[in-house]
């Protein structure tokens, strides 16, 4: 049986960067997009809602190299503190930290070198945004240690990814206002469901070493509960509509939204570590059809 990995050898990273620089890519995940998608979004989203016509593509255009480098900064602060995990979870074996590509102290500059990069993108926002960006760094790093003392990590990884929602906001607006809070509460219920499907690759693994997820908690019940948090999203969402006074295709883009979860779930093979990942991955699609929804329902 072909073992379930996360590193995928003969990717364009493979292809077109030199071999010292390949290591820090993945362990940025450069070689997997879609954790930047999902960090994005939630500011696509604000960004477009607190528009007065078209959002600016200069903030759209920060928010998406902030989104790059500070997923990138997560994903090396996570791999530092789960190194040693790591290297008992088939998926992840082979990442840079546990494989010894990357040593402990060469990942620690790295992440350093990140951040003043996440910085300089940081300042050019609005004080307000900015002060929301360094509350947010307190999620960044304590987001890795939620999976060894409670079965809900995926909520504290929700109140991490989707803090977009109040900084896109405010990057427009200069201050917060209910419909952030609402577009913030519905991508925490977003993440709850696609990172609970996602959590559902390593349960074998997890049960074995004592990592808490969602996956384990809910065990065959997962389908329905995960069904309700994108219930919630969607319920969070149409308020958003309703409180922003976005008009009826707002809502009738919203019901693709709705039906691509359905699809999701439906199709689910809850038991195939490759199908939970393609689940995990089709989110980007869902996220999208949301961006659209904001900004026809904004247009029209």
């Amino acid at each position: 049986m072909t073992p379930h990995t996360d590193i995928r050898v003969g990717d364009w990273t493979d292809c077109f960067l030199p071999a010292p620089v390949r290591p820090y890519a993945r362990l940025m995940r450069l070689d997997r997009p879609i954790g930047t998608w999902l960090l994005l979004l939630p500011c696509l989203w604000s960004v477009t809602l607190a528009s007065d016509g078209l959002p600016s593509p200069v903030l759209l255009a920060l928010f998406a190299l902030g989104a790059l480098i500070m997923r990138g900064a997560g994903c090396a602060i996570n791999d530092l503190y789960d190194r040693h995990l790591d290297g008992q979870v088939e998926r992840t074996a082979t990442r840079p930290l546990p494989s010894g590509q990357v040593k402990p102290w060469q990942a620690l500059l790295f992440v350093a070198a990140l951040l003043l990069l996440g910085l300089a993108v940081l300042l050019q926002f609005n004080a307000f945004t900015v002060w929301l960006g360094v509350a947010s760094l307190a999620l960044v790093f304590t987001y890795p240690l939620a999976k060894r003392v409670t079965w809900w990590p995926q909520f504290v990884l929700g109140l991490a990814f989707n803090w977009g929602a109040l900084m896109g906001w405010s990057a427009v607006q200069g201050s917060l206002s209910w419909s952030a809070f609402f577009l913030y509460a519905a991508g925490i219920f977003w993440t709850l469901g696609y990172d609970t499907i996602y959590a559902h690759q390593d349960k074998e693994d997890d049960a074995k070493i004592g990592i808490k997820s969602l996956a384990l908690k809910l065990g065959s019940r997962s389908r329905p509960i995960i069904a309700l948090f994108y219930a919630a999203c969607l319920a969070g969402l149409a308020l958003v509509g309703w409180v922003s006074q976005l008009g009826a295709t707002y809502y009738g883009v919203l019901a693709l939204a709705a039906l691509h979860a359905v699809w999701q779930l439906a199709l689910w093979r809850v038991d195939d570590p490759a199908d939970s990942l393609r689940r995990f991955n089709s989110n980007r699609d869902f996220g999208l059809i949301i961006w659209a929804a904001l900004a026809v329902g904004k247009a029209l």
